[in-house]
């Protein structure tokens, strides 16, 4: 088929997400959605297919903050060309990506100076906005459009995160010393006051069983007395203290245990500790048994 200019018409096929830029005599003519495309070849013709998908260019920038430490920051921005642009996309603009990547240059390289390592690493909404708002701004006019721009990557020199991570774990350390700290201290207050809990009704009961034992013999002695006649409390007191003198003597003699015990034995011996345990007894026997904790 063929017109007056004396060309033929021809057929071109244009993808879903794509759009086609026709020139006529190497000047632009017109645009062409997806579907099929009809041009007067050789006066016409498909000069290019661009794609309206979502693209992703990654810039790797080496910066440095305000406290001397170079970082190395990685920013993934998604563009797209935006249809009814898609002339200034073509025309105007011969490598996106380069003018792309020298507009995240110049953010990055403009923020990340102001701030700190840590405020660096807490500002990644901040750096990410900015990036897009300058990228909107300048390449709208180029006919793209930019949807998102992400802080992928922030990474600081290897000495600089191994010092980081040794700071970290020197602050872990430290909380888990003073934890195990007042745990050991925790447990020696409990401890302390376990032994004077049990010191307490230790003493509870020695001083009841030494009552019990005064009692007995209050009581033995009375009844001792009043039994036969003549007999004093005092002569009733030599008694029990020699019987129960020589029974300790027997139960240390019967004792398996390897140990060595000397006592003074003989008849002064004994007269003498009579007369000291019927000293402290007597003084003893009207005492009421008082404890207070």
């Amino acid at each position: 088929m063929s017109d007056g200019l004396g060309g033929c018409c021809c057929c071109y096929c244009i993808r879903q997400t794509e759009i086609g830029i026709v020139e006529q005599f190497g000047q632009f003519k017109d645009l062409k959605p997806a579907g099929l495309a009809c041009v007067l070849w050789p006066i016409q013709d498909v000069k290019a297919r661009l794609s309206l998908r979502t693209q992703q260019l990654d810039v790797n920038c080496e910066t440095k903050t305000r406290d001397n430490v170079f970082v190395n920051v990685v920013i993934s921005v998604q563009f797209a060309i935006i249809a009814a642009e898609a002339f200034n996309a073509h025309y105007k603009l011969t490598d996106p990506y380069s003018q792309i990547t020298s507009y995240v240059y110049d953010v990055i390289r403009s923020t990340i100076p102001k701030l700190t390592l840590d405020e660096t690493f807490a500002a990644k909404e901040e750096i990410t906005h900015k990036v897009v708002e300058s990228l909107q701004t300048t390449m709208n006019d180029y006919g793209y459009s930019i949807s998102k721009a992400l802080v992928t990557d922030l990474s600081p020199d290897h000495k600089v995160k191994a010092a980081m991570n040794e700071i970290n774990a020197q602050k872990r350390l430290r909380a888990a010393a003073n934890e195990k700290a007042e745990a050991e201290k925790i447990i020696h207050v409990k401890a302390a006051e376990a032994d004077a809990e049990s010191k307490y009704l230790s003493g509870v009961g020695v001083a009841r069983q030494r009552q019990a034992i005064v009692n007995g013999l209050r009581d033995s002695i009375i009844d001792f007395s009043d039994g036969v006649e003549g007999t004093r409390p005092k002569d009733v007191m030599d008694l029990l203290l020699l019987t129960q003198y020589f029974d300790m003597i027997k139960e240390v003699g019967s004792n398996g245990a390897q140990k060595t015990l000397f006592l003074p034995h003989g008849p002064g011996s004994v007269t003498d500790l009579q007369a000291n345990l019927r000293s402290g007894l007597m003084n003893n026997l009207d005492k009421p048994l008082k404890i207070e904790r």
